[in-house]
């Protein structure tokens, strides 16, 4: 049985405990002050320094994975799926090496979204200087020339990038459910131009300067007795920072600073950046949105910034599980009205897909995506959602707008 650092160290308190409180009255306030002395340790902090460095692999090949031909993960040599807890007791480490994974992920589907995808990788600002933070989106080669259909993705808020829904997906499930790809394979089949969205690259880290401290007056003409003991305290000042640090930060993690995107410092200014420097100059008649869980709020965001350029040129939105709320985004009569018109959530429920769902907000009609698990709920929807485009499209042709509400019933009468 192997004990760790943080019990060797705690261990002789709680015997000294255990004897005080053996003894009479007068040993009662020695085990308050070792209370307290124990309340004033981190066992968090303690547990750190039983951790292994944070020295992990850059490739899917230096972690011994690769995706199959199902877009599976698994592993090179056993063939079994991703293991979490590849530690025991070590949550922390396990973590770290999981996000680690995710970052080799993400720009594996970059990859993708260029080599597979054929995508072209557009730098943001497009003014930007050569030394200023930058972003990045995806088109089709054909996104701002395509005169009839064009297809914008937006993912939701956290760690996924462009061209991903869920990297939990991605990496417990299939490229498939996790990833943008059958969306934009399967729009670009039937004739649309594509943009993706990168809504969360909001920043870049770069290290955080080490502050120096300069002397207030020139030691030169100091006596060289008081000189002497100065740098003494200041070497005992040094010994002692040195020590707290290595004991709050025992994996010398780099402490990062975060430099923003100009005009593309959150999921709402860069939904509103694309829009003015891409969608709004493409010639597509047609443009649709497919925008999951914050990508909803980020796309209510853009209707109200640019209401009725929006209108002019969205033909219609699927929504995904969407967070958006327009009474607290302060959506006007005028929007809510046409997001019931053009607009369908899919939103994760246990009903079946596309079967209508009660909503407690005056916006856009909800339906079933077919499963209660939030992040699943994109690609579950999605060929409801390409149907749903089609007929809105069909509806605009003929003057007609889409039955959304309708639609559900329609489904469930003709599988009748």
């Amino acid at each position: 049985m192997s004990i760790s650092l943080s019990s060797l160290i705690l261990l002789p308190i709680w015997i000294s405990m255990a004897q005080i409180q053996q003894g009479g009255p007068d040993e009662k306030e020695k085990t308050t002050a070792l209370k307290d002395l124990l309340s004033r340790i981190d066992l968090d902090e303690l547990m750190k320094k039983d951790e292994p460095p944070f020295d992990f692999p850059d490739t899917l090949e230096g972690f011994e994975y690769a995706f199959n031909e199902k877009g599976q993960l698994r592993h090179i040599k056993t063939g079994e799926p991703f293991v979490f807890n590849y530690r025991e007791d070590l949550h922390r480490w396990n973590q770290k090496r999981y996000e680690a994974l995710g970052e080799i992920i993400t720009k594996y589907v970059y990859e993708l979204l260029e080599k597979d995808c054929n995508l072209k990788k557009i730098s943001i600002p497009v003014d930007a200087t050569e030394s200023e933070p930058k972003s990045f989106i995806f088109m089709s080669e054909d996104a701002l020339t395509n005169p009839q259909k064009l297809m914008v993705l937006i993912h939701g808020s956290g760690v996924v990038r462009a061209g991903q829904w869920a990297r939990r997906l991605i990496i417990n499930e299939d490229l498939d459910s996790g990833t943008q790809i059958p969306f934009i394979k399967r729009a670009m089949d039937e004739g649309y131009g594509v943009i993706v969205l990168n809504p969360n690259e909001n920043y870049i880290e770069v290290e955080k300067p080490k502050i120096r401290v300069k002397s207030s007056s020139d030691s030169s003409y100091e006596p060289a007795e008081k000189r002497e003991r100065k740098d003494k305290v200041s070497k005992e000042t040094k010994k002692r920072r040195d020590f707290y640090e290595k004991y709050r930060n025992p994996q010398r993690e780099k402490e990062m600073m975060q430099l923003y995107i100009r005009e593309n410092g959150s999921p709402e200014e860069h939904a509103v950046y694309v829009w003015d420097h891409f969608i709004a100059q493409s010639a597509a008649e047609n443009v649709f949105f497919v925008a999951h869980s914050y990508g909803g709020l980020a796309f209510v965001e853009l209707m109200i910034q640019r209401e009725a350029d929006v209108k002019s040129k969205v033909t219609a939105v699927a929504l995904t599980d969407s967070v958006h709320n327009v009474w607290h985004q302060e959506a006007g009569k005028t929007i809510r009205e046409w997001m019931r018109e053009n607009c369908c959530n899919w939103v994760s429920s246990s009903e079946p897909l596309d079967t209508s769902v009660e909503s407690m907000l005056p916006d856009c009609p909800r339906v079933s995506a077919g499963t209660d698990r939030h992040e699943l709920t994109s690609w579950k929807s999605f060929p409801s959602i390409f149907k749903f485009f089609t007929e809105a499209s069909e509806a605009k042709t003929s003057s007609l707008k889409p039955a959304v509400t309708r639609r559900s019933h329609r489904i469930k009468h003709e599988e009748l």
